[in-house]
């Protein structure tokens, strides 16, 4: 047999080779989504746990409502992180909950990151399906008083802010202040209330009416701070930066272009 009979030979079967691993993921994945959606309706149809398990959004909730902000959050805390190779900063994830966000956003991109939770079975999953990442270190703690001295480089508190009332988030962005470096970032996201009254959840202490309500909490610690929203049908989510240096987009590996 020639060369060229050979090759040809190679590629089909190669391509059949591809063309069933590809059915075979994509079945998987069929299945996966029925197996998460299952998990979310379960826990999440007649109550709310005190955390979210996250592999739902990423193997049901994102493919099926095509809502990003599961993943915006991610993305845009990770943008205010060190942005040194190797990687050189330390990373405080506040109310890290699964722990999904410290490892899939932050672990690549500082050279420590500690997740603190108040809910030990958040941490007892965390410690179990995020062990690959041996820079995370999970703790289980209150953040009113267990808040670690650091001094961190980045301070991420998403989606956990509104678990507080006003006196207790005005007490904990002073302390935060406390254990950041002086060219430190605290980064994060919310949620704004809903349209109709109420809250998102019934765990909900706070939460704002505007990216001017959140701005009040930051500003009288930070001499910049940023909010900025992104808008889906069923919320209406706020992100924010605070620091004394610059913020994300305003660094040197940025351009700006007018």
């Amino acid at each position: 047999m020639n060369s060229k009979l050979i090759l040809a030979k190679f590629l089909k079967d190669k391509l059949h080779l591809v063309s069933l691993i590809r059915f075979l993921n994509r079945k998987i994945r069929a299945f996966s989504r029925r197996t998460h959606k299952a998990q979310f309706y379960i826990e999440w149809r007649y109550d709310n746990p005190e955390y979210f398990e996250h592999q739902m959004d990423l193997n049901f909730k994102w493919h099926e409502s095509r809502s990003a902000y599961p993943m915006e959050r991610g993305v845009f805390s990770a943008f205010a992180l060190k942005n040194d190779t190797p990687p050189s900063g330390a990373t405080l994830d506040l109310c890290c909950g699964d722990g999904f966000y410290s490892y899939y956003f932050y672990s690549k991109r500082s050279k420590l990151v500690i997740g603190i939770d108040l809910d030990p079975d958040a941490i007892k999953f965390a410690r179990k399906n995020y062990k690959k990442a041996q820079n995370i270190e999970f703790l289980v703690g209150d953040i009113r008083s267990d808040i670690p001295d650091g001094p961190f480089d980045n301070i991420v508190w998403d989606a956990a802010i509104e678990h507080f009332t006003e006196a207790e988030i005005k007490n904990l962005v002073s302390r935060i202040k406390t254990v950041m470096k002086s060219d430190g970032i605290l980064s994060g996201y919310t949620i704004v209330e809903p349209k109709h009254g109420g809250k998102h959840l019934h765990q909900h202490e706070y939460e704002f009416h505007s990216k001017e309500d959140l701005a009040r909490f930051l500003s009288p610690h930070f001499k910049n701070v940023q909010v900025f929203s992104t808008e889906y049908p069923d919320r209406v989510n706020l992100y924010f930066y605070a620091s004394d240096n610059l913020l994300p987009f305003e660094r040197s590996n940025s351009i700006i272009v007018r």
